[in-house]
């Protein structure tokens, strides 16, 4: 079929192979203006037959062609080849059949040429070999509304969808890893993956249309396919292993055929998560100040070991637990020559001590904290600390609470080290390789070898 009738009219906004624009710029939408908003309800087809809603095919928009709406490539291959006709970011394109069938509305009302731009090809030529190409895309106003509108109710009924699954509770799946049945709300399954077999593939409220995406990758497992890697393996067993062994155990975020289960792809015409996700980055680097001078930070709090006060600095405590305790830490430090992690210890073993209401002094226990505090000032057994070797454990490496405060504000001073170096209460493991000869001979491995050799 030849071009539109309208070809022989397009000679207002032509634009030669050269990128040469001529005539007054090719758009007159001026009587169109009031019809941009018809598409969003298109009760019938402009032929007055019913509606295309329901419909597996779409139309062409100057023939009777039909195409599958999933052959949207046919289709367009058709225009450009029979109508000469090409649309511009068809990807951008909501709603592809609600958009066709706009269009092909218009143009029964209005020549081609009072939408598109004109592309004259072969523009060096003779003029019968030369020929007019037009081209619909968003530079006209009218079909960047219509794109706009069409993003927006689309991105409308993704969120009816999404909020009727998240009410759901009627959902009933199995788990594509262990095969167990769940019943009521899809996210009780999702999160059993994630929870059981790491395979996460983002919060519940997050996705949309979820049974047709879990249909997707159970149909890719039954296909004996990585979810992530896409490869294909010869049977079960060595694909879960696979799996389990690259942590594959995720899909592919760089396969677009997932992008429709996300309801962040349908928040802005035309960009993908990625996209969406790089300008937030960028937005939050842009309002990022590099002057902190103002910033106030909450002031940490130490407790002491002993009761529940609390103060913000080291000293201020050991002040109040030498006054109302008897324990002087600094002095038990420097007599003692303890080092930082010495005194981690020595302060992870009188928590525990006292959580578990019981006297290091003289090991007796007590019901209440109360009690075992009472004993301790009256006993003056704060300060009868046990010999080194009691305390001095690799268990107390651990703090009996892991929001102590206080072991982040222990002294971790060089000259500490240093006199700990000078003491020699550090002890440094080298590896001594000058009696290597000596470590072969007494071998458990060549007793081994000998005990094989004796049997045989």
């Amino acid at each position: 079929m030849a071009a539109p009738k309208t070809q022989g009219a397009a000679t207002q906004g032509e634009e030669d192979g050269d990128g040469n624009r001529g005539g007054t710029g090719g758009v007159s939408y001026e009587n169109s203006k009031d019809c941009i908003l018809e598409p969003l309800s298109l009760p019938e087809s402009p032929g007055g037959t019913t509606s295309l809603e329901g419909s597996p095919s779409v139309p062409c928009i100057f023939c009777e062609e039909h195409f599958l709406i999933d052959e949207q490539d046919k289709l367009l291959k058709h225009m450009i080849i029979e109508h000469k006709t090409v649309i511009a970011d068809v990807k951008l394109v909501a709603d592809f059949r609600r958009y066709i069938s706009y269009w092909r509305k218009r143009f029964t009302e209005q020549p081609i040429t009072d939408f598109c731009s004109v592309i004259r090809i072969n523009s060096t030529a003779p003029f019968e070999e030369q020929d007019n190409y037009f081209l619909l895309c968003d530079v006209l106003p009218e079909d960047r509304i219509l794109r706009e509108e069409l993003q927006k109710q689309r991105l409308k009924e993704i969120l009816e969808q999404q909020q009727q699954e998240r009410n759901d509770n009627n959902f009933q799946g199995s788990c594509m890893f262990c095969n167990e049945e769940f019943l009521g709300n899809r996210s009780v399954l999702l999160n059993h993956m994630a929870r059981e077999h790491t395979f996460n593939i983002g919060l519940p409220d997050n996705i949309v249309n979820c049974n047709e995406f879990l249909c997707t990758l159970q149909k890719k497992l039954d296909n004996l396919q990585c979810l992530y890697c896409e490869k294909t393996f010869r049977d079960k067993n060595t694909l879960k292993d696979h799996m389990r062994k690259k942590q594959h155990r995720r899909i592919n975020p760089k396969n677009r055929e997932y992008d429709r289960f996300y309801v962040i792809n349908y928040l802005e015409l035309g960009k993908s998560w990625e996209e969406v996700q790089l300008e937030d980055d960028r937005e939050l680097l842009d309002h990022q100040e590099d002057d902190w001078s103002d910033w106030e930070g909450h002031p940490l709090s130490a407790v002491c070991l002993f009761c529940e006060k609390q103060a913000e600095t080291i000293e201020k405590l050991c002040v109040h637990m030498e006054d109302a305790h008897e324990f002087d830490l600094l002095k038990i430090k420097s007599e003692l020559g303890l080092n930082f992690y010495q005194q981690v210890k020595l302060v992870n073993f009188i928590r525990r001590q006292i959580h578990q209401c019981r006297c290091y002094g003289c090991h007796e226990t007590f019901k209440s904290k109360a009690d075992l505090r009472t004993h301790m000032e009256e006993a003056k057994h704060t300060s009868l600390l046990p010999e080194r070797q009691t305390w001095d454990q690799p268990q107390y490496y651990f703090p009996t609470y892991e929001n102590d405060t206080l072991l982040c504000t222990l002294s971790d001073s060089e000259s500490d080290l240093t006199a700990q170096e000078q003491n020699g209460n550090i002890a440094i493991i080298s590896e001594d390789t000058s009696k290597l000869h000596a470590l072969k001979q007494s071998s458990i491995l060549n007793q081994l070898r000998l005990h094989e050799s004796l049997k045989n």
